[in-house]
């Protein structure tokens, strides 16, 4: 479990395929949610889809805390805190708030899995285990008040909030029975089409500094190669469903005033 070899190549691994996939996706959307198609394959119920997707992450890492007894460190202990926090609400309570009947394909779900128990091993490895190996004393009490986790964590907070409030909005946009679709409105949208996806990279970004780790900095790759393409996927969507109206609005993919 902790050869560092292994470690090092599962690392290059990811970084390498982080890129494939981003170019990957400019060529094939990820057909779930809005982008739902029927060339994935088989599909399930949306929020079971969620909840096994995501719960793999929440319960690998707490297993890995209990018995690295990453509690024994309090800057530890707060970083991971932060990982599971944001799982238990991907997979516990986001799920459950979803509305209507949307599915998901088995395929998708299944690379959500492999890749959220990969990266939970990197996330992991490195916090109980590697840091220390590799620089001793790294995580003692003082990190807390370096400028690494200081800034990391605000950054952090502040992409959970977005997030968690761009949901809340997208969940909102339509009254019971109705099955329209509408231009999200308010929050971080007033800058991007994507904000749910902005806050979630927005996430990772802060996670990646909290950390100063290589491995946070893989996962932050991830997301951006996983969530960019799909938020030009959304925004050609907005586009090619409300022209004007939403192409008026002048706001830009997934990074405000950027792309």
């Amino acid at each position: 479990m902790y050869d560092f070899q292994v470690f090092k190549v599962t690392m290059e691994v990811m970084a390498i395929l982080a890129v494939i996939v981003f170019v990957a996706l400019q060529y094939f959307k990820a057909g779930y949610g809005y982008l739902r198609t029927k060339g994935w394959g088989p599909m399930i119920n949306n929020k079971v889809a969620w909840v096994l997707m995501e719960v793999p992450s929440f319960l690998a890492m707490l297993v890995f805390f209990i018995v690295e007894k990453g509690y024994e460190n309090i800057a530890v202990t707060v970083m991971a805190s932060l990982f599971l926090i944001h799982y238990f609400q991907r997979s516990l309570i986001f799920p459950f708030l979803m509305k209507g009947k949307s599915k998901m394909p088995i395929a998708v779900m299944a690379m959500g899995i492999v890749f959220n128990l990969v990266n939970t091993y990197l996330q992991a490895a490195w916090l109980f285990h590697f840091s220390e190996e590799i620089v001793p004393g790294r995580y003692d009490a003082e990190w807390l008040y370096s400028p690494q986790f200081i800034a990391g964590t605000v950054i952090f907070l502040f992409g959970m909030i977005v997030n968690l409030q761009s949901d809340h909005i997208i969940r909102h946009l339509r009254k019971p029975g109705d099955t329209k679709h509408y231009i999200p409105m308010g929050g971080m949208f007033r800058y991007v089409s994507s904000a749910n996806y902005f806050g979630e990279i927005t996430e990772w970004f802060g996670f990646a500094i909290l950390t100063w780790s290589v491995p946070g900095a893989i996962f932050c790759m991830w997301t951006f190669a996983n969530l960019a393409p799909r938020a030009n996927s959304l925004y050609e969507k907005y586009t090619e469903e409300f022209g004007e109206s939403f192409t008026s609005l002048k706001r830009k993919r997934v990074i405000p005033f950027i792309y």
